[in-house]
């Protein structure tokens, strides 16, 4: 890791001494005239993994409490090779089933959230009008929202498998004491369950984010690249840092391959820093569950 930080630092040296801290602030992205900067992406990437996290949190935490502590013994470990099945899958898959399925069915939701909730200014579409019937949907395709949901999708087995593991961990004697006291099995859930599993929900969840932040072909397959300041989720375009570099880099100068060396260096360091936390937060909540054990 240290190789490869130390790789991408050397690489994109002569671009951030052009750009110094304009590199942060800046959103168009024109390398050969000097004019470049990650804001936008940057913003981009951030959008992606938000809106998956969301969707997909929910999802993982459902499917890993049903696992653990509803599903017959017959059931949980087929269950088990399904979720892990489904991290297997390759980005290009989802990335083809994305583009081809989910994007045309998921336009009618996408206006549905556009026509009732554009006062809030992540939702608004601009040139949208929800009172004219045969608005195309183009407006509405290839946005941060569909790459969201697919993203989601994606890293929802990662998630659902640190959930589960931390809920079996929980202690038995305190799970018999809850029943004990006449707790209903959802209520023996969240008094004990939840709580003593709130550190890998927590750890799963930035480990998904992680994973989010860093996808790239999936991501590259749905959205319709567009390097400036987009931020409308369900607006056709946008941008993230690992899609910039996957369409620019095969016709860049070497100059180019600096800055994106520089935009590659500050997605490392984020995801770095996502992944540490999310690793330390993990670690903490086993080896609590060990000595408590």
């Amino acid at each position: 890791m240290s190789m490869v930080g130390i790789f991408l630092t050397y690489r994109a040296a002569g671009a951030l001494k052009v750009a110094k801290f304009e590199f942060l602030t800046e959103t168009h992205w024109e390398p050969d005239a000097h004019n470049f900067g990650i804001a936008g992406v940057l913003l981009g990437t951030v959008l992606v993994g938000l809106t998956a996290v969301f969707l997909a949190v929910p999802l993982a935490l459902g499917t890993a409490l049903y696992i653990s502590e509803y599903a017959p013994p017959s059931l949980q470990r087929p269950l088990i090779s399904a979720v892990d099945l489904m991290a297997a899958v390759p980005s290009v898959v989802f990335g083809l089933w994305g583009f081809f399925f989910l994007q045309g069915n998921v336009v009618g939701l996408s206006r549905w959230i556009a026509t009732y909730f554009s006062w809030i200014p992540i939702f608004k579409v601009d040139g949208a009008d929800p009172r004219n019937p045969l608005e195309g949907p183009t407006l509405y395709t290839s946005s941060t929202f569909i790459a969201g949901v697919v993203v989601a999708l994606m890293i929802t087995p990662l998630m659902c498998s640190i959930m589960r593991e931390a809920f079996t961990q929980a202690p038995m004697g305190e799970r018999e004491a809850a029943y004990a006291l006449g707790s209903t099995r959802w209520g023996m859930i969240r008094t004990v369950v939840l709580p003593f599993g709130r550190g890998g929900i927590i750890g799963g969840t930035m480990l998904g984010l992680g994973r989010a932040l860093g996808e790239t072909i999936a991501v590259f397959m749905i959205l319709a690249v567009v390097p400036g300041f987009q931020p409308h989720i369900l607006q056709n375009g946008g941008s993230t840092v690992s899609s910039l570099i996957a369409l620019r880099y095969g016709e860049s100068s070497a100059f180019s391959i600096s800055a994106l060396m520089a935009a590659g260096l500050s997605l490392f360091l984020m995801t770095l820093v996502v992944n540490f936390i999310a690793a330390s937060i993990v670690a903490r909540s086993r080896s609590g569950a060990e000595s408590q054990g």
